[in-house]
């Protein structure tokens, strides 16, 4: 008898795991069932048809040669059935069998399975709030979604975004492209939570306001007002105007389908499963949004949503549910996006994670230019680097800037996920000309800072601690080792310059008794100055990591976007 291989959910896990499924075992009954009209497409490309970047929504749905993923695909090419329009109303583990609701004839079927994979995904989190249902409140997660947003991307019109994370901030540079006003609220503190730390997150959230955006954080949306189409935000006795409201504050696994089979519900609230993807019955297995995974360092369960997670899991459901054997490690948190100018990214473990988690850590802040200043196009990369005190481990590496940060964080995924320290991270042997990278690339030099910090050679301070030691008004000198030129021109408030080649001759001029912090535009002549008074005696000096570049906060002169 063949076998049966149902898949319920045919985006990026589902689609991948028929499709794998199929390809291992040929002889198999492969049936991939999807309650909407719309399979295997690219939801992450939603913002990018919104703005016109993807020209046409039919590109989110087809293969690289322009081929569109429908049932007829699947059929033809991959020998998969599809059903669309289809709901699963329920499973019969006993005996194996899912039951259907045909949504166009209102019919009700069922079919049998040897073996069943779960890829129901996830949904918007729409929050508990009054009037959420009006009309344009809208979300970023299917086709249907993408019409909508695009159709209601009126020019001079007023946009909220409800969630300052990846597709929020997406979605907000869309619309701003479209000619709309757009206001980004999260509830947060910062930008980006859970991705980036604050001194990075600022300098994201910088970029949003020069481009005409307007932040706010630490607010928390209380309710919508209007007649039929919403017309006001509140945040609480606020109100903001909007003719657009865009819902994406996160996502929620689908797992009542699950739930209801008796299917175990990890901690984190998604589907349970092991290294195999399998869940608790032996013959279902669960991929994607709907399912959790373990972290690669910590150790523990987590549910991070990702497309490329989602097809990873997706290929291993498919082999094993095909009688195949293979296994998901699980991931380390891997993410990047680009609004307007800047990139952003992070892997591993942000500073507030690996505190939260229990590691002694050290970090450091290295900018740089992504190639050889030298080189035309060179922009600057602000990299944050996280490593475990005792052991030199790398647990984290995040990254901002103009120029390309992607390849840092791959290189830093890489090490790792092998566990590299942050001897070997600096040894490793990079690709290095002029166009790509300096001969010292930003990643290397940043493994060699830390390096110094683990030896007790270096010791920085963050720009967030020195803000904060002003904001307080701490007794120290905030020492700009600069040239007189870059210290007028733009510059720290309070700050005493003396350059660093004038300061051996000028060390009388330095209070002995008090802490000195030193800084540059990068760091490196702050580091250099550190080890000066190191050697003159001083005995309480310590560089800002990152200089210049890498504070996000308001600088004396001019806005430091347009000087660097």
């Amino acid at each position: 008898m063949r076998m049966q291989i149902v898949v319920i959910g045919a985006n990026a896990a589902g689609a991948k795991a028929a499709s794998k499924a199929k390809r291992i075992n040929p002889k198999a009954d492969v049936t991939l069932i999807d309650r909407g009209g719309f399979i295997s497409y690219g939801a992450c490309g939603i913002p990018y048809y919104i703005s016109d970047t993807v020209a046409d929504v039919k590109d989110l749905m087809s293969t690289p040669v322009g081929v569109v993923r429908d049932a007829g695909f699947f059929k033809k090419v991959k020998g998969v059935t599809v059903k669309t329009g289809t709901e699963v109303t329920g499973i019969d583990r006993e005996a194996k069998v899912v039951n259907l609701f045909e949504t166009a004839t209102a019919e009700k079927t069922s079919l049998e399975y040897d073996r069943l994979i779960l890829a129901t995904g996830s949904s918007p989190f729409i929050p508990k709030i009054c009037n959420f249902d009006l009309q344009n409140i809208l979300t970023v997660k299917s086709i249907e979604d993408a019409e909508l947003l695009k159709n209601c991307a009126i020019s001079g019109n007023t946009a909220c975004i409800v969630g300052g994370g990846l597709i929020g901030l997406e979605t907000a540079e869309a619309l701003q492209q479209k000619g709309m006003k757009v206001t980004v609220i999260e509830m947060q503190e910062q930008l980006l939570p859970g991705i980036l730390d604050r001194e990075l997150a600022f300098l994201v959230e910088k970029q949003l306001r020069q481009q005409g955006v307007r932040v706010m954080t630490g607010c928390r949306v209380t309710g919508f007002t209007g007649k039929s189409a919403v017309e006001k935000v509140l945040i609480g006795e606020q109100e903001l105007p909007a003719d657009l409201v865009v819902l994406a504050p996160g996502v929620t696994p689908n797992v009542s389908l699950a739930r209801a089979a008796g299917i175990d519900i990890g901690i984190t609230g998604a589907i349970a499963v092991d290294a195999r993807q399998c869940t608790n019955d032996p013959y279902i297995y669960a991929c994607g949004d709907c399912c959790e995974t373990t972290h690669l360092i910590t150790g523990k369960k987590v549910h991070i949503p990702l497309g490329s997670t989602a097809n990873k899991q997706g290929r291993v459901a498919g082999i094993n549910a095909a009688g195949g054997e293979a296994t998901f490690s699980g991931v380390i948190g891997t993410s990047i996006l680009r609004v307007f100018n800047i990139n952003a990214g992070k892997t591993g473990l942000s500073e507030t994670e690996a505190r939260a988690n229990g590691f002694d850590i050290e970090t450091v802040l290295s900018p740089a230019h992504d190639k050889a200043h030298f080189f035309p196009g060179a922009k600057p990369i602000v990299l944050k680097l996280i490593a475990e005190k005792l052991t030199g481990r790398i647990l984290g590496l995040q990254a901002v800037g103009e120029g390309v940060v992607d390849k840092r964080l791959d290189a830093a995924a890489t090490a790792i996920t092998f566990h590299a320290t942050a001897d070997q991270l600096s040894q490793i042997d990079l690709a290095y000309a002029p166009p790509y990278s300096a001969a010292m690339d930003n990643l290397i030099v940043a493994a060699d800072i830390l390096k110094n910090k683990l030896a007790g050679h270096a010791r920085g301070i963050s720009p967030h601690e020195v803000k904060r030691k002003c904001d307080e008004e701490d007794d120290f000198i905030l020492l700009d080792v600069r040239s007189p030129a870059e210290h007028g021109e733009i510059g720290i408030e309070g700050a005493k310059l003396i350059p660093l080649g004038m300061l051996r001759e000028k060390l009388g001029e330095l209070p002995r008794d008090k802490e000195i912090i030193a800084f540059c535009k990068v760091s490196l002549r702050g580091y250099e100055a550190q080890k000066i008074l190191d050697a003159a005696g001083f005995e309480n000096t310590k560089f800002m990591d990152g200089g210049i570049l890498a504070w996000p906060y308001p600088l004396r002169g001019a806005n430091i976007a347009t000087k660097q």
